[in-house]
């Protein structure tokens, strides 16, 4: 999982990247390939 300061590059990397806040955290999270999972802060 990458950590980035602003996820908008990391929803760009595949169509299959979703936006999710889970416990006030901003992740990317993808099905299809999970190597492009990816946290915000």
């Amino acid at each position: 999982m990458k950590i980035f300061n602003s996820l908008k590059s990391a929803k760009n990397r595949d169509k299959n990247c979703k936006i999710v806040r889970r416990k006030g955290r901003l992740y990317v999270i993808n099905k299809v390939k999970p190597r492009f999972k990816a946290r915000q802060g």
